[in-house]
């Protein structure tokens, strides 16, 4: 049926047909792998017999709140873990991040990030680019950093892997999704011959992964392909939309408890924490999770192929295999990134009025754009746009908890590169 409440040049309209007719196989399979993960989540819920009971709110020290102690056993179930951490206050993917580190890392240990140099606000945590700041970073802690660059076609390069890896490394630390880069993200094949590398050359590492976009977007899980923890923010994949705020850390039940250690205190882990009535979010995000992430995903694919007939780069391809939700286009210049993130933001249900406009966002080294008219501020699981201001003019598109909206949200991107003169059809 016609969409009739947008206005579309018809040059557009018949370029998203040819979209559509392109990756129509893959969209198929994304169903697949959304029917999969569902079950797996209902299959969680049941599981751990979850009713009305702990969706209540628990007040001061939160002592026995039953709520929160099903919902960790859920997530636990779904990403294949002997145990999980799941808490509202944690306050961003990389707050959830630093936890973990924090909770595993000790004075003297080494890290070696695998997959490259990490994503732009992990820097400060870990204090790469300087010595210790003095705010209490790992590098302030005594914990020694290293990395292996990528391969020239940005791919994990195995060869130097295999030979930074040696048994006095502490923790090998992998990045699934690509961050502000246009290197691939990582499947869970790539990460598990990480995985087995590090093993290999370090038995008692930690192979930890900073799962951030990834969740649900395969049917096999991280943690059952080599991974000892893993990291994420609820208002990416994981809470479906729902969740308002929050992270999670899943793997083997001894490193869990330590970061849970690391959140609260030594003596307490994880037996307190009030859940203030945010459970019923928690809960709903976290079942509707693996359909939000798929539907997120066929927005990446429509993306992909219709910037591609368009003329434009695009990482993945639609017929390529992903790691996560995240889209790159590269739009070639400045003013194209600007236009596509003003059409991203029309196709918002909130805040779609407003222009995006770059700024200084902080933990970033040049101006930022940022187009999301969400329900959660910052949430990268609805339709959401965001790039730096610098070469190669990429934007790195996410998110979009429904298909037809999500459809919607590209075509106008499109349109208004269109109306700006910034695009030859």
């Amino acid at each position: 049926m016609e969409n009739t409440f947008f206005e579309f040049d018809k040059r557009i309209i018949d370029a998203s047909v040819q979209a559509l007719d392109l990756c129509k196989d893959e969209l198929a399979k994304i169903d697949e792998i959304k029917d999969y993960n569902q079950n797996k989540m209902l299959y969680a819920f049941q599981k751990a017999r979850t009713s009305e009971s702990h969706l209540l709110a628990s007040t001061g020290y939160g002592y026995g709140d039953r709520g929160r102690e099903v919902l960790d056993e859920i997530y636990a179930t779904v990403f294949d873990a002997e145990d999980a951490l799941v808490r509202y206050n944690f306050v961003s993917g990389t707050h959830t991040l630093e936890v973990a580190l924090f909770g595993v890392l000790r004075p003297g240990d080494k890290m070696l990030s695998v997959t490259g140099t990490p994503y732009d606000t992990i820097h400060p945590v870990i204090g790469i680019n300087g010595e210790g700041n003095g705010n209490g970073n790992l590098k302030d802690f005594g914990i020694e950093y290293a990395e292996v660059p990528l391969t020239a076609d940005e791919r994990p390069d195995y060869e130097a892997i295999e030979k930074a890896v040696e048994p006095s490394i502490k923790m090998v630390y992998i990045q699934r999704s690509r961050g502000y880069s246009t290197r691939p993200s990582l499947t869970c094949e790539e990460i598990e011959k990480i995985a087995a590398i590090a093993k290999r050359k370090a038995p008692e590492c930690i192979v930890m992964l900073d799962n951030c976009y990834g969740e649900f977007v395969e049917i096999k899980q991280p943690l059952s392909s080599g991974v000892d923890l893993m990291a994420g923010s609820l208002i990416k994949n994981p809470g479906g939309g729902i969740a308002p705020t929050g992270g999670y850390i899943a793997g083997s039940k001894d490193l869990v408890e330590l970061c849970a250690c690391r959140l609260t205190t030594p003596a307490t882990g994880k037996e307190i924490g009030a859940t203030l009535g945010h459970n019923r979010e928690l809960f709903m995000g976290a079942y509707n999770a693996p359909i939000a992430s798929c539907e997120a995903l066929k927005t990446a694919v429509f993306a992909a192929a219709l910037f591609e007939i368009l003329g434009y780069e695009v990482s993945p391809r639609y017929n390529e295999q992903r790691g996560d939700i995240i889209q790159v286009i590269k739009l070639k210049s400045s003013e194209a990134l600007v236009a596509f993130c003003k059409g991203i933001q029309k196709g918002a249900p909130i805040d779609a009025f407003v222009e995006p406009e770059p700024w200084d966002m902080p933990g970033y080294n040049c101006k930022v754009i940022m187009a999301a008219g969400a329900f959660t501020l910052g949430s990268s699981i609805e339709l959401s746009a965001d790039a730096p201001l610098r070469e190669p003019y990429a934007c790195w598109m996410q998110g979009g908890i429904n298909f037809p909206s999500g459809k919607t949200g590209v075509m106008l991107a499109a349109q208004s590169m269109l109306e700006e003169g910034l695009m030859t059809i």
